[in-house]
């Protein structure tokens, strides 16, 4: 109808690692939530893969590039009263100030607060604004800028460039050494943005929030706290919602930082933010002021549609109106599990780091976290044993804490095998261990009991970011002989927990709806 109001959605662009199918739910949901609202829907996107270019989504649908001219092109045909930048990840998120420049009507969270959380420097004038802390920063343009700003901040630093997806060039550095390559790396992809330098927190454990805001009410939709510790990136991580290990006060003083940075960024729609939780202090890391690739699981576990009621939002209508003015806590466990595309790529080494690997995700719900935790593990092809031997190699930093796992193990009945160091420790901690050779000096070493079927999981946490042979060598034989491999201790204590809930429970299958009876 020629009559109606129309409002532009720019959609995530062509699906690749860092940019998934997340984004094209919150679109789709948006467009759903426009025409229920009496308004026309002018969907831009370029992916025949989504579903967000299907032709009954949307009342219109452009297959164009997200590129500003393309979009403007499409604005000035249209007419609309104003785009949706906040629903397609990344991509139409970084079109919001020149978007804005050239005079168009960002609805939602306005051009500028997004500048605010994504420019470096406004962000941390931000948070020194409303007293909360971030880890030691610093920007670089040049390896020289970047040597000192790693000195001052002090040694592991986390590099990355700004404004990019899934992590990409993000490396943890510890030392100077290798500080050069990564810079250069990190440079090409950043382009004319600076170089954003991190002091590391190590041994943090992560926190994910998303939030929904109409400009003066704010609720959290969900506090997710990642399995992996800080360092594997957000998309690549295991995650349970509710948190099932950190205490009330830190949780509280979570909720207390994101109502804060809710309230200055002053949100309409949605935003995700993510923390670092170390030696009880709470450090915010970054904040998005848009849908996150967790909107969906949040979504499905408090059994709200939180990109519905932000598209709502984003139209004027108030939280109140909608009903939802308090955070959901579920009952249930949910936990986010990643799926990696390995398999495809023989020899490739597996282990997780700060540059998103996974290619989508799957989710585990139950009443408890281990029978939760193992539900996800299907789901992600991860087929954990009942029975058998179990290979632990792990570093040094990690021995101490494969000491309980490895006697969780042999409580449920399996057959522990190490390399010398490990079992060394395990030894003397009266565990019974058969030594295995490391891969280069003798057999029959873990490849030969692996070829022979006779290891059944492998634990081995990597020694350092450039990693051993031996280790490469046995995290591709895993792939190659489809065994499950756990590649960090908080993953390991976690399957460890989703075993133990396979042989002692009866594992029930239960429709999402059920949950939310």
């Amino acid at each position: 109808m020629k009559d109606r109001k129309k409002v532009v959605i720019l959609g995530g662009g062509p699906n690749r690692i860092g940019q998934g199918i997340e984004f094209d739910y919150c679109c789709c949901h948006a467009s759903y939530a426009l025409k229920e609202e009496g308004i026309d829907s002018v969907m831009v996107n370029c992916n025949p893969e989504t579903v967000s270019t299907d032709y009954d989504t949307s009342d219109r649908l452009y297959f164009e590039p997200l590129t500003l001219e393309d979009v403007l092109n499409i604005i000035d045909l249209e007419k609309p009263v104003g785009v949706i930048v906040q629903f397609g990840g990344q991509t139409p998120l970084n079109l919001a100030v020149s978007l804005r420049k050239a005079g168009v009507n960002i609805l939602g969270t306005s051009a500028e607060s997004i500048d605010i959380a994504e420019d470096r420097k406004r962000f941390k004038q931000m948070l020194q604004e409303i007293g909360l802390k971030q880890p030691d920063n610093g920007t670089a343009f040049t390896f020289k800028e970047a040597k000192e700003a790693a000195k001052k901040i002090g040694y592991p630093v986390l590099v990355r460039p700004s404004y990019v997806l899934g992590g990409r060039a993000m490396e943890i550095v510890y030392e100077e050494a290798v500080l050069e390559k990564f810079i250069k790396e990190a440079s090409e992809v950043s382009g004319e943005h600076p170089v954003l330098i991190d002091k590391f927190l190590e041994d943090a454990i992560e926190v994910d929030v998303d939030l929904i805001g109409d400009g003066s009410t704010f609720v959290i939709a969900g506090i997710m706290e990642h399995i992996e510790e800080a360092g594997v990136h957000s998309g690549d991580s295991a995650m349970a919602l509710p948190a099932y290990s950190l205490p009330k006060d830190i949780l509280n003083k979570v909720r207390e930082a994101t109502y804060e940075m809710a309230a200055e960024l002053n949100i309409i729609g949605l935003m995700n933010v993510q923390y670092a939780i170390k030696d009880k202090q709470v450090y915010v890391l970054e904040v998005n002021p848009r849908a996150s690739r967790t909107v969906p699981f949040v979504s499905k576990v408090i059994g709200l549609p939180l990109a519905k009621f932000a598209t709502k939002v984003i139209l004027g209508r108030k939280l109140k109106d909608l009903g939802f003015l308090k955070e959901v806590i579920p009952k249930q466990v949910a936990i986010k599990e990643s799926v990696f595309p390995f398999n495809r790529f023989p020899g490739v080494d597996i282990i997780l780091g700060p540059e998103m690997k996974s290619t989508g995700e799957v989710m585990g719900m139950d009443m408890d976290f281990g029978q939760a935790y193992i539900k996800s593990q299907i789901a992600a092809g991860q087929c954990l044993p009942k029975a058998g031997n179990v290979f632990i190699s792990v570093c040094d930093r990690d021995k101490h804490a494969s000491i309980s796992i490895a006697k969780k193990l042999i409580d449920l009945g399996f057959y522990i095998y190490a390399t010398s160091g490990t079992a060394h420790v395990l030894g003397r901690n009266n565990i019974a261990v058969g030594v295995l050779p490391k891969v280069a000096e003798g057999r029959p070493n873990i490849i030969d009991l692996m070829k022979d079927g006779k290891i059944q999981l492998v634990i081995n946490t990597p020694s350092g970011r450039i990693p051993r042979q031996d280790e490469v060598k046995i995290r591709s034989h895993v792939i190659l002989y489809n065994i499950p491999y756990i590649t960090t201790i908080a993953g390991a204590k976690a399957s460890v927990s989703g075993i133990e809930a396979l042989i002692k429970k009866e594992l029930k299958v239960r429709p999402l709806q059920e949950y939310h009876r």
